[in-house]
């Protein structure tokens, strides 16, 4: 008896070299609806599925396959006598393999003027049972929803007649999660129709294991969305070192949350999360050597990523330091050849190309999950935020710019002092603002500034004990939210200290 094929897809990507294989193998193919006409129109004989049920396709297509000659050929279990007694007591035939995959659900309501009419035509219901009837008895039949198995499947029946055991269970995985997902879409998509509260559906492959987490008792690993991003390690080419670590992708996907901020040249080196160095400048040379020159000691073991090719140039600067990641979104060549000489160091070319796309960020909490869209909002600077009677220059406005938007990426409570468009002191994460100051303004000064210093702050500055301190180390201008009731504290400090303050109000917190 000839093994029998149900082919009924939406993508048809490789569909007719697939089916062909099988009628060269001397399978018989029965097909639906558009399915059968591709495969007719390209030589395929195909036997009609109101040929196999003996009832036509009605109410425009949405009931062709739910008929007991389907299902029965595919559910029934070749090692129970009474049920292949009842497929023949009944006229129906054993189908050996189901070629399934769904209407797409998921590009049609992403289109902008996608009604809800044309979202619940393309709810598919016969394809979902005929994958999961075939899932079910993957031990008697070959479910394939996934183009890129075809070759597969095709090799292992034409070696051997038949597929192994566990290809088909693989098949049968693959086919709920194929199912799994596709109402996962639609239940969000409907759900938010319907008004009902939200529900959480995460879909994330595993990118790779992870030797460990944050410390070796902690087992982890690195899953990867199912759609590519910009600015994601996740979808990140890695050209050369160590696999990345727990703590290496948590640290590089900080810096690219701060590349993001930046159009000019730019480069960032960081430890921890927190930047230790940061340069704009006219050249991605110039601005690597200042954001080294920043802090020469927090960057060893740290990761630098940059917003340009990386040169030959800063690939040479780089090469005596001991860094962890180095991400850019292209590398010369004579740059990796430098690089290469240190094997360990792990490369990364990352896409960065802006889309403008709002980005969920999920935290994990014991028992729960936050969810919150990515803190890219970027705020210009400009003269009409000062509130003190000395009013910025425009150098000025453009290093409180580049405060502004470094001092967002740094743990709050969060305190940057920049100088000539680089950071010359970081304060972060300490339990009071003025402590955090303190650390960045310290470092400012041990690195010989203490003139004409620019102070940025995450959070409003609710007295003026912040502002004195910064006087005292050389600090003229300062950015801050603002939102205080004592902001006016502050705003006399700096009037009285003949300090420039501007107020944004917007926060930048970040825990």
């Amino acid at each position: 008896m000839k093994k029998r094929a149900l082919v009924s897809v939406s993508d048809k990507t490789g569909l007719v070299d697939f089916v062909k294989g099988l009628q060269e193998l001397g399978w018989e193919i029965i097909a639906t609806g558009g399915t059968q006409k591709l495969l007719d129109s390209n030589g395929v004989r195909t036997i009609g599925i109101s040929e196999v049920t003996g009832f036509p396709e009605i109410c425009d297509g949405r009931v062709k396959t739910l008929h007991p000659k389907v299902h029965g050929g595919i559910l029934a279990r070749r090692d129970v006598p009474e049920h292949m007694q009842t497929l023949k007591e009944n006229g129906i035939e054993t189908i050996e393999l189901v070629c399934v995959n769904l209407y797409p659900f998921k590009q049609t309501i992403a289109k902008p003027d996608v009604t809800m009419e044309d979202a619940i035509e393309n709810i598919d219901i016969g394809g979902p049972s005929m994958v999961r009837s075939a899932a079910k008895n993957w031990k008697d039949v070959n479910i394939v929803c996934d183009p890129l198995d075809y070759d597969k499947v095709l090799e292992e029946l034409r070696t051997n007649g038949w597929t192994s055991d566990e290809t088909r269970l693989k098949l049968s995985a693959k086919a709920y999660t194929h199912t799994a997902e596709y109402d996962m879409m639609i239940s969000a998509y409907m759900r938010e129709k319907a008004g009902l509260n939200k529900k959480l559906f995460l879909e994330y492959d595993l990118k790779q294991g992870l030797r460990y987490g944050e410390n070796p008792h902690q087992e982890a690993e690195f899953f990867a969305s199912t759609e590519p991003a910009p600015f994601s390690l996740a979808f990140a080419r890695q050209i050369q070192g160590k696999e990345l670590s727990y703590n290496n992708i948590q640290d590089a996907n900080a810096a690219l949350n701060v590349v993001r901020d930046f159009d000019e040249p730019f480069c960032v080196a960081l430890k921890h999360m927190n930047p230790c160095g940061a340069a704009t400048a006219a050249t991605i040379e110039e601005a690597w050597q200042a954001a080294y020159e920043a802090d020469k000691v927090s960057i060893y073991g740290g990761i630098v990523a940059v917003n340009r090719e990386l040169t030959a140039k800063v690939a040479e600067g780089m090469k005596p330091i001991f860094l962890e990641i180095v991400i850019a979104p292209s590398f010369t060549a004579e740059a990796l050849e430098i690089l290469a000489t240190k094997k360990n160091l792990r490369v990364m070319q990352v896409d960065m190309t802006k889309n403008g796309a709002a980005v969920p960020q999920f935290i994990s909490v014991n028992g729960g999950m936050l969810a919150q869209k990515l803190d890219t909002q970027i705020e210009k600077i400009t003269p009409n935020m000062c509130v003190t009677k000395v009013k910025p220059t425009e150098s000025q406005l453009k290093e409180l710019d580049f405060g502004w938007k470094i001092v967002k990426h740094i743990k709050s409570n969060a305190i940057a002092v920049v100088k000539d468009n680089h950071t010359i002191g970081v304060g972060a994460g300490q339990t009071n603002r003025v402590g955090s100051a303190e650390i960045a303004l310290n470092e400012a000064k041990a690195a010989g500034f203490t003139e004409g210093l620019v102070l940025a702050s995450d959070g409003f500055l609710p007295f003026g004990d912040t502002v004195e301190l910064a006087a005292k180390y050389g600090v003229t201008a300062i950015v801050q939210p603002g939102g205080s009731i004592r902001d006016e504290e502050s705003i006399q400090k700096a009037d009285e200290l003949g300090i420039t303050m501007l107020f944004t109000g917007v926060r930048h917190f970040k825990h």
